[in-house]
């Protein structure tokens, strides 16, 4: 069977909630996430998601990537690839010129690299205030 991504939707949540306890990440709120969305599947699991935040400008976010922590098949990198070459050719598609993340995982700044994402290697930090 192959890989196959769609837009995230309401269902979908309570997965990712799942994924984002198993590896010990903080639960997003609900309404702290934009309604863009996309996760890769195979044969009806879950295995990569991310959203994607949109501006007023010509650039967008692309973050909150997760992974299903219990799917370990061979094809777990191409699911990751699948889903950020996807959003970039939506966005493109859209007429986005740019696209933004923020990564700590070396696995996923290592694929961003080979995709050709320009990689600051310098330390970042997130820095949120709930209002």
């Amino acid at each position: 069977m192959e890989l196959n991504i769609r837009r995230l939707n309401n269902e979908d949540y309570s997965t990712l909630v799942k994924w984002w306890e198993s590896w010990k990440w903080p639960i997003l709120p609900k309404d702290f996430l934009p309604d863009t969305g996309f996760i890769v599947e195979k044969n009806n699991i879950g295995i990569v998601a991310g959203y994607v935040y949109m501006t007023n400008s010509k650039a967008a976010l692309l973050e909150w990537i997760i992974s299903n922590p219990e799917y370990r098949e061979s094809d777990r990198k191409d699911a990751i690839t699948l889903l950020i070459q996807a959003v970039e050719r939506v966005l493109k598609d859209q007429g986005i010129k740019y696209i933004f993340t923020i990564g700590r995982n070396k696995n996923l700044i290592n694929t961003h690299k080979k995709l050709g994402w320009n990689v600051d290697e310098k330390p970042s930090y997130e820095i949120v205030k709930n209002l």
